[in-house]
């Protein structure tokens, strides 16, 4: 496509929207951040016209009206029919002469490896985890929750430690330093005061989100209950890590598995460790390590693998990041 190539970047999560324009030699254009992206919720139309703020702010800045290409991760485009209406959707924007719609996970992949290859894991909210090759094969799961086979994540996790504190309280279970921990976060009593506050919405639901550092800080007090559900985040990740390496060949050679989210990019060393020695033992040429550098990089770093550009390009558009 040549040097007059133009990417339009986007990383679009469920709370968060950021936007890139790039050349193809790697400078970067202008940059905007814009609300969550949930079609989900609001439906795709809704959702393209929230996304259309920081892109319409971005293109201004740059000098443009479209660009070449359009490398869109997206939460929620869990499975490729979902990829390809919201391609649809986006081509119908006319923002690109060309359009690419990946899950948002692949821009975490990509943002923290050299060429297209390896498997990266995300625990933030929930979990996911993908893979892809050079030669364009990529691995995925759905990644919808339990009826999709996963466990944890940060929601799931709070969930977990509440299902264990509320027993524990009540005597159904064994007895956990959690029953005392995540009440004792909101200032309240009792896990029975704690579970009536977020059903007759006292506590936001949303603010379940804060108690998944408090059992991670459970387990490093010596709790077992917390130290057990820490491990077994640390077993799910390496299985989905695992599986996808398996369904790439690349299970016996040198490969990176990259972790991300805020979940894993916490760095906790019991869950981070955990992993670590597991992927030794059942997969030993995998390379762990946590990803910090903005998604939107791996869109952006996409969409130049798209339109041709040299590797000079990527180290350019990386050493704007800063990594």
């Amino acid at each position: 496509m040549g040097l007059t190539a133009r990417v339009l970047a986007i990383d679009a999560g469920n709370s968060k929207t950021d936007v890139a324009i790039v050349t193809a030699e790697g400078d970067v254009l202008a940059t905007a951040r814009g609300g969550g992206f949930r079609p989900p919720a609001v439906g795709v139309g809704p959702a393209m016209d929230a996304l259309a703020e920081p892109v319409a702010r971005a293109l201004a800045a740059a000098g443009l009206t479209s660009v070449t290409h359009v490398s869109a991760c997206l939460a929620n485009a869990d499975f490729p029919v979902e990829e390809d209406r919201l391609a649809e959707a986006l081509r119908e924007r006319a923002w690109g002469t060309t359009v690419t719609v990946r899950n948002d996970t692949f821009a975490i992949l990509r943002a923290g490896v050299t060429e297209p290859r390896g498997v990266a894991v995300v625990c933030g909210a929930g979990i996911n985890c993908v893979g892809m090759r050079p030669d364009g094969r990529t691995a995925r799961f759905p990644a919808l929750g339990r009826i999709s086979g996963d466990w944890g994540g940060g929601w799931g996790l709070s969930e977990e430690a509440l299902w264990h504190a509320s027993r524990a309280e009540d005597g159904r279970g064994a007895p956990t330093a959690l029953s005392r921990t995540l009440p004792a976060h909101f200032g309240l009593p009792s896990v029975y005061a704690l579970v009536e506050a977020l059903h007759l919405g006292d506590v936001p639901a949303l603010r379940r989100h804060e108690l998944t550092p408090v059992l991670f800080a459970t387990a490093d007090g010596g709790d077992t209950i917390a130290r057990t559900i820490v491990e077994r985040q640390a077993e799910e990740v390496v299985a989905m890590a695992v599986a996808a390496l398996t369904r790439l060949d690349l299970l016996d050679e040198p490969a990176p598995v990259l972790l991300g989210g805020g979940v894993l990019a916490a760095r906790h060393a019991r869950l981070n460790g955990r992993i670590e020695h597991l992927l030794t033992a059942r997969a030993p040429k995998a390379t762990p390590r946590v990803v910090t550098a903005a998604p939107v990089l791996g869109a952006a770093l996409l969409g130049l693998d798209a339109v041709g550009a040299g590797e000079e390009a990527r180290e350019r558009l990386r050493a704007y990041h800063g990594v």
